[in-house]
């Protein structure tokens, strides 16, 4: 099992010891260091700066946004950034949701398979560079002909030679068909929330995934001083106010995946009542709605015996990749001795 680092996002201010904390990271052996990016920073400019400042750790996009630039613009920051890091990126990619897409980016955010299937196609033909690119699809066009245009476009080559013409690209994807579609299209998976007790869950959609293809993980994890329920309760906590607000606010009623997610892992009456509650206002019992259940079993929580026996479970599973958010170097050290050794 490797172990990733995962930045997130900036809040209001950028974080503060960035580049130390991830050099910390490659020489505890973390595999890979993920930024992501949502209304804020981008996910491509910090993993630029923390390339020039490691020489063997990953750097993934976890992930960016497909509305927030064409394929071949993608393509573009990807090839650059892989030969800057001497072919150490990982493009993961995601769709986001429509609050984000048509809120922020002012794109359309209907169809989202297609599109996604479109824009992973666009930027393999430019990763290879056999041919001037010349794409003609429902969503992306290349040259563009449609409304507006001059009829000047020509196909193009994308002109600096890639270093690796397979750019691995990983897919954020949660719903059954979307994971299928990631599982045949790319060459990794970024699951939102995944249970080692429920791997029927997506079971069929990863059937028939290469060989090669990874599944890179964000997992909570907390070590306590015992396994008492109490303490375990206590340390759920801060999981379940996570997913009482992914689940119960983002995205409208009928229309939030993750709300559907929980619901085909096994906790649909419990998912749908998290969100009743949360868009009523009632926020705090939302988040005390969530079952310990389901946010113990996507999550690494109590002691260390506990958490290393857990850990089995998703090393017995499809998941190659544990990626993590310590808040200090003593948890980023601890995590990797609980993980790694």
């Amino acid at each position: 099992m490797e172990l990733g680092l995962s930045l997130g996002y900036w809040g209001a201010q950028p974080p503060t010891d960035l580049a130390k904390g991830v050099q910390e990271a490659e020489r505890l052996g973390y595999s890979t260091v993920w930024t992501a990016e949502s209304w804020g920073s981008d996910a491509f400019t910090p993993l630029a700066w923390l390339a020039a400042q490691t020489s063997n750790i990953r750097l993934g996009t976890g992930i960016v946004q497909m509305a927030a630039r064409t394929p071949t613009a993608t393509a573009m920051h990807a090839v650059t950034l892989d030969h800057l890091s001497n072919g150490r990126l990982i493009l993961g990619l995601g769709v986001s949701g429509p609050q984000v897409v048509e809120g922020w980016y002012g794109r359309p955010s209907n169809r989202p398979l297609a599109r996604t299937r479109e824009y992973v196609e666009v930027l393999r033909r430019t990763f290879r560079r056999e041919e001037h690119l010349s794409f003609d699809g429902e969503f992306y066009q290349h040259p563009y002909t449609g409304a507006g245009s001059n009829g000047l476009g020509k196909p193009l080559k994308v002109m600096v030679h890639p270093l690796r013409t397979e750019l691995p690209i990983f897919i954020g994807a949660e719903g059954p068909r979307n994971v299928a579609q990631t599982a045949e299209i790319a060459d990794g998976w970024l699951p939102l929330y995944y249970s080692p007790y429920r791997q029927e869950v997506y079971a069929n959609q990863l059937v028939h995934a290469p060989n090669h293809f990874e599944v890179a993980l964000n997992i909570a994890i907390t070590e306590t001083d015992d396994d008492g329920s109490d303490t375990l309760t206590s340390a759920l906590a801060p999981i379940k106010a996570s997913l009482g607000f992914y689940v119960g606010g983002m995205g409208a009623k009928g229309q939030n995946y993750h709300t559907k997610l929980m619901a085909r892992m096994g906790f649909e009456e419990e998912a749908l009542h998290v969100q009743e509650l949360f868009l009523e206002g009632r926020r705090d019992e939302a988040i005390a709605a969530v079952p310990d259940e389901f946010a113990d079993e996507i999550s690494l929580v109590g002691t260390a015996a506990r958490i290393r026996d857990r850990l089995a479970a998703f090393e017995d599973s499809p998941v190659t990749m544990l990626n993590v958010a310590p808040r200090s170097a003593e948890q980023l050290r601890r995590t990797a001795e609980l993980l790694l050794e």
